[in-house]
């Protein structure tokens, strides 16, 4: 009974739909990651001052207004600014024409929601980067002493499209091609 319901799970997560739905879908899915993204920087940027620590659920979760230079946990932070700003800049434009394309030739509701999920993300942080130079993070969870590197909406949004692409990935069940054929015969 278990293996009937994951059948059905992965037919349903896989189903296609329609291009006219899809860039609905591709632009509801970003714009909710845009708005959510950006508004949420605003209200910290404006309301809580630069390292300054709300807590919200002690002992595990605080709101915490930081600056992030660098990638994913601060990676080339110490890096020139000029140098810097052009290499996160370029790489994340890059990343977007590439989630695009594939946007543009797949059909799958799970991938179409990953690939725009990803990119809402990479367009908030993009915003950011040329705005500031920096990336504001101020969602900070912790258990004791033990704290993951503070991060936002639009991290969260990449994170959850990276897991619902591994979720794709896990649940496609391999396609035979005609190379297969011949070699199993």
């Amino acid at each position: 009974m278990t293996g009937t319901l994951t059948v059905n799970a992965a037919s349903c997560i896989q189903k296609e739909f329609s291009l006219k739905n899809k860039y609905v879908w591709v632009g509801s899915i970003m714009s909710i990651v845009l708005i959510a993204d950006q508004f949420t920087k605003y209200l910290v940027a404006t309301r809580v001052r630069l390292y300054s620590t709300i807590p919200v659920v002690p002992g595990f979760f605080n709101i915490t207004h930081v600056r992030n230079r660098g990638a994913a946990f601060g990676i080339l932070a110490g890096a020139p600014e000029v140098w810097r700003s052009l290499f996160f800049i370029s790489v994340t434009i890059a990343a977007i024409a590439v989630i695009g394309g594939l946007i543009w030739k797949t059909h799958e509701r799970l991938l179409v929601t990953a690939f725009s999920l990803i990119a809402g993300g990479a367009i908030g942080n993009l915003i950011d980067r040329i705005r500031y130079g920096e990336v504001v993070d101020f969602i900070q969870w912790y258990v004791k002493s033990y704290y993951w590197p503070s991060f936002n909406v639009a991290d969260s949004a990449i994170s959850i499209g990276v897991a619902l692409l591994v979720l794709d990935m896990l649940l496609k069940k391999p396609q035979k091609t005609k190379e297969n054929e011949t070699a199993n015969r």
